[in-house]
């Protein structure tokens, strides 16, 4: 009989999940940012449909690596929401999240090692592309117009993880809940992608935002005096709360067996 994991293999496991997670993630937005056309007949390395997808194969990815061992959370939001309505311990909480933010931060480190040298062509003074890591909102004198995006976006994450996932509902077969999980992203990216970069999860944004602080890109929205950071963590936090509560009061209570 196979032991349980203990609490230091889940953590390593929500590291490695939202490693892989972010260095699909962050790497597809390195190359629509990096490398764009400016001469036709030149390659097109992408637009706004690859970091869609790009992020959303970054999640399946993730999630099947961390699954069996931790439950594949990658997200405060997601671990957040079931330490409120699945009775996910508590004492895990701010040991998960610490995990997934450090997981996203190497990742971003990472990436940017990988892509320096496009960097130094693109952005040689580090001033205008720590959007390959973090998200900023598209009106920055709205951050209330970010938050709302933020919100539904995280809502509807949720909401869609909890239903997907539910055994009294109708839970996908054949080990694809991961897949479909990453699809809801691309979705939520599609449609909820303009106003503040779809974050959805205060570790994708937070952790990678600490790495272009360290790293010194100017405009990382942390140290720069536009103090935007506070809103793909707040938010999404709210957010993944909203969701489950929704999906519960709206749904499992009807489902659950009598």
């Amino acid at each position: 009989m196979t032991s349980k994991p203990g609490l230091t293999a889940e953590l390593l496991a929500e590291f490695l999940g939202t490693f892989v997670l972010i260095l699909f993630g962050a790497g597809v937005v390195a190359m629509v940012v990096l490398f764009p056309t400016k001469n036709p007949g030149e390659i097109i390395h992408g637009g706004f449909t690859n970091i869609t997808l790009g992020w959303g194969l970054g999640v399946t990815m993730g999630i099947y690596i961390a699954g069996k061992i931790s439950g594949a959370h990658l997200n405060p939001a997601v671990t957040l929401a079931l330490a409120v309505f699945r009775k996910f311990p508590w004492s895990k909480v701010v040991p998960y999240s610490i995990a997934q933010t450090a997981g996203a931060f190497a990742a971003a480190a990472l990436v940017y090692w990988n892509y320096s040298p496009a960097f130094r062509q693109v952005d040689p003074q580090l001033e205008t592309t720590a959007g390959v890591f973090t998200t900023f909102p598209a009106f920055p004198g709205m951050p209330q117009a970010g938050f709302l995006d933020q919100l539904i976006g995280t809502g509807l994450l949720v909401l869609l993880i909890f239903a997907i996932t539910d055994e009294f509902n109708m839970p996908p077969g054949a080990n694809l809940a991961p897949l479909l999980i990453g699809l809801v992203v691309v979705a939520i990216g599609i449609s909820f992608g303009g106003m503040h970069g779809y974050a959805i999860n205060p570790a994708r944004d937070f952790g990678p935002r600490l790495f272009t602080v360290v790293a010194g890109f100017r405009n990382n929205g942390l140290t720069d005096g536009s103090r935007v950071w506070w809103v793909p963590v707040a938010a999404p936090l709210l957010g993944g709360l909203i969701g489950a509560a929704l999906y519960d009061f709206g749904i499992r209570r009807f489902l659950r067996p009598s």
